[in-house]
């Protein structure tokens, strides 16, 4: 009995580990398919009422991006893809 417990909790770690490994590999995939408008939606007009893309220049977006990566913890490709579509609105 004494030799089948570690055996028993090796694999439940294992098994666990696997299973956090793959809701983290389906989450990151989710996030790299979306687009600039479902992550500006998701991550900027839920916190506040996001102005147009109109009512900031190409600079200011880009400086207030900059500042909202570390406020909302977004990664450099989730940035990128809301700077691209509040820019190519802006028009």
């Amino acid at each position: 009995m004494k030799r089948f417990i570690p055996y028993t909790l090796g694999f439940m770690l294992l098994s666990s580990g696997l299973l956090l490994y793959g809701c983290t590999t389906t989450q990151q995939t989710t996030a790299m398919e979306k687009t600039g408008v479902q992550l500006w939606g998701e991550n900027c007009a839920r916190c506040h009422n996001a102005p147009p893309p109109s009512a900031f220049s190409d600079a200011e977006w880009e400086a207030i991006t900059f500042h909202m990566r570390v406020r909302a913890n977004l990664t450099e490709e989730e940035v990128q893809k809301i700077k691209e579509f509040l820019m190519a609105s802006n028009g």
